[in-house]
C-alpha cells in the first residue's frame, strides 16, 4: 500500500523558500507602508523588481528534474542498541552548487534524529552524506521512499522531489563482547584467554610426527619413505583433535518478553547467546542451539566452522520471543535425546514466580548427570534499584517489599543450582554477554567440561 505523502505528493515540484517568504513578507510591509508615505512607492517598484529578477534567475540556474541523483547506501549490519549509519550519495551534474537535505522514510526498528541529512554538493560532484540511527529491535527491516529538497545559492526556490529507493537491512544482536577474544583467535592466542587446545595422539586424521616403530605398532602405520631414508622402520604418529560441544537453550516464552532499558530480556540473551557461540567457534568447539516456547520454535544441531556460525547467526537474529508459557519438560526431554553426548549446556531463562521456578529447577536437574550446564538468568536492574532506595511513600514501600521478596527467592534458586553442580550467571542484563564470556572461559580453562 502506498504511502499517503507518496500520493499527494507529485515526483518533482518547486516551493517557495524560506527566504522567498522573508522577501515577500517585506514586499508586503513596504506596500503597506506606502499608502502612508507615497515616496515608498518606488521603494515597493524597485524591491518587486528586485525579487521577481532574482525569482527568474533561481529557476533558470536549477537544479532541474535530473540534474541530481540520490542513492541510498546501507549497511549491511546494524547492531541492535549500537548506534549506526545511514549513507546517500548525492551526484550534482548541474551548473551551481546546491545544498541538498535528505529526508528518509521512519521505520520502527530504527530510531531517526530530528535533523535531515544534510551538505552542500559542489557543481559535477559526487558528496556522501551521513544521518546517525539507532537501531531499537532485531530483525529485517525495510527503508522505504527517500524525501529530497535542494535549493541553489540564491536560495528563492526550493526543488523537492521523491525517489523511490526500497532497502532491506538487517538488525543483529550485539555482539561486541566478542570482538576481543575474535582479535585474540586472529593471532592464534586464544591460549591467553584460558583455552588450552587438547591433543591426544593415535589413529586420528592429523599428522603429528615420526618416530621408531615399536612391536605394539599397527603395520600399516609404517612410513616407508622414512624409513627408507633412516634405514629403520619409521612410523607416522597422527593427532587425535577432540572439539567439545557448547548448546545454547534459549526461553522464548513468556519470562523473556519484558522490557529492560528499552530493549527486551530474550534480545540480551539472543546477543549473549551469539556472543557464547562465536567465540566457541573460534576456539574449535561445535555449537548449536534450541529455542523453544510451548512448542520447539527453532533447534540448530552443534557443528563446527565458521560457515557453520555465519548460518547459526542468520536464522536466530531475527528470532522472536511468544507471549506463551515455556513448556520446559518438553524443551528438556527434546534435548536429551537429540543431544546424547557430554556438552555444555547453557540455558537462558529468568525466574520471577514459584511455578516458573519449580519447572525450571525440575528440568534442569535432569541434564546434570550428563551434561556441565550453566542457568543464564536476566537479571532485572529495577529490583536493585528498589531495593537500594529509601522508600517515603506507601507505594514505594510496597515495591520495596516486592522486590525483597523476589531478591530472597532469586538467591534461593541460585542456590540450589550451585548445590546441584549447575553454574549460575546471574548480573544486570546489559553485563549478561561479558559475564557470559567469562563464565565460558573459565570452563575451558580449568577443564570442567
Amino acid at each position: 500500500m502506498k504511502r499517503l505523502q507518496d500520493i499527494r505528493a507529485p515526483a518533482f515540484y518547486a516551493v517557495p523558500a524560506p527566504r522567498c517568504v522573508v522577501w515577500l513578507v517585506a514586499l508586503a510591509a513596504v506596500v503597506a507602508a506606502s499608502a502612508i508615505w507615497a515616496w515608498l512607492d518606488f521603494v515597493a517598484w524597485a524591491t518587486l523588481a528586485a525579487l521577481g529578477s532574482l525569482l527568474i534567475l533561481d529557476l533558470a540556474a536549477g537544479p532541474r528534474r535530473g540534474d541530481v541523483a540520490v542513492e541510498r547506501i546501507a549497511g549491511k549490519h546494524f547492531a541492535l542498541g549500537v548506534p549506526g549509519r545511514l549513507s546517500y550519495a548525492v551526484t550534482n551534474r548541474g551548473r551551481v552548487s546546491i545544498r541538498v537535505e535528505i529526508v528518509d522514510t521512519p521505520v520502527e526498528k530504527l530510531r531517526f534524529p530530528e535533523w535531515p541529512a544534510s551538505g552542500v554538493v559542489g557543481a559535477n560532484r559526487v558528496r556522501r552524506l551521513e544521518l546517525g540511527v539507532s537501531p531499537l529491535q532485531r530483525g529485517p527491516a525495510t527503508l522505504g521512499t527517500l524525501y529530497v529538497r535542494a535549493v541553489n545559492a540564491i536560495g528563492l526556490c526550493e526543488r523537492r522531489w521523491r525517489i523511490a529507493a526500497e532497502t532491506t537491512i538487517r538488525i543483529f544482536p550485539d555482539l561486541s563482547a566478542v570482538q576481543r577474544y575474535g582479535e585474540l583467535a586472529r593471532r592464534r592466542r586464544l591460549t591467553e584467554a584460558g583455552f588450552r587446545r587438547l591433543r591426544l595422539r593415535g589413529l586420528g586424521g592429523e599428522f603429528d610426527s615420526i618416530r621408531e616403530w615399536t612391536p605394539d605398532d599397527e603395520f600399516r602405520s609404517i612410513d616407508w619413505k622414512a624409513t627408507a631414508r633412516r634405514g629403520k622402520l619409521m612410523v607416522d604418529q597422527y593427532r587425535v583433535e577432540r572439539s567439545q560441544t557448547v548448546m545454547v537453550i534459549l526461553d522464548a516464552g513468556r519470562l523473556m518478553t519484558p522490557r529492560l532499558d528499552g530493549l527486551r530480556k530474550f534480545d540480551y540473551a539472543v546477543s549473549a547467546a551469539l556472543s557464547v557461540c562465536a567465540l566457541a567457534s573460534l576456539a574449535g568447539d561445535r555449537v548449536g542451539l534450541l529455542a523453544f516456547a510451548r512448542e520447539i520454535v527453532e533447534h540448530i544441531p552443534a557443528r563446527s566452522g565458521a560457515v557453520h556460525m555465519r548460518g547459526l547467526t542468520d536464522r536466530v537474529y531475527d528470532l522472536e520471543p511468544r507471549f506463551e508459557e515455556a513448556d520446559y519438560a518438553r524443551a528438556f526431554t527434546y534435548f536429551a535425546r537429540r543431544q546424547p553426548k557430554r556438552s555444555l549446556a547453557i540455558f537462558f531463562t529468568d525466574i520471577f514466580d514459584p511455578v516458573a521456578s519449580a519447572a525450571t529447577l525440575a528440568n534442569l536437574f535432569r541434564l546434570t548427570p550428563r551434561h556441565l550446564a550453566v542457568c543464564v538468568l536476566v537479571n532485572d536492574a529495577a529490583v536493585r534499584r528498589a531495593l537500594e532506595a529509601e522508600p517515603h511513600t506507601l507505594r514505594e514501600a510496597y515495591e520495596a517489599g516486592v522486590a525483597a521478596e523476589l531478591a530472597v527467592a532469586r538467591r534461593t534458586t541460585a542456590a540450589l543450582l550451585a548445590q546441584r553442580g549447575i553454574i549460575v550467571v546471574d548480573v544486570p542484563a546489559p553485563q549478561l554477554s561479558v559475564a557470559l564470556i567469562n563464565a565460558y572461559v573459565d570452563v575451558k580453562s580449568r577443564h570442567l567440561l
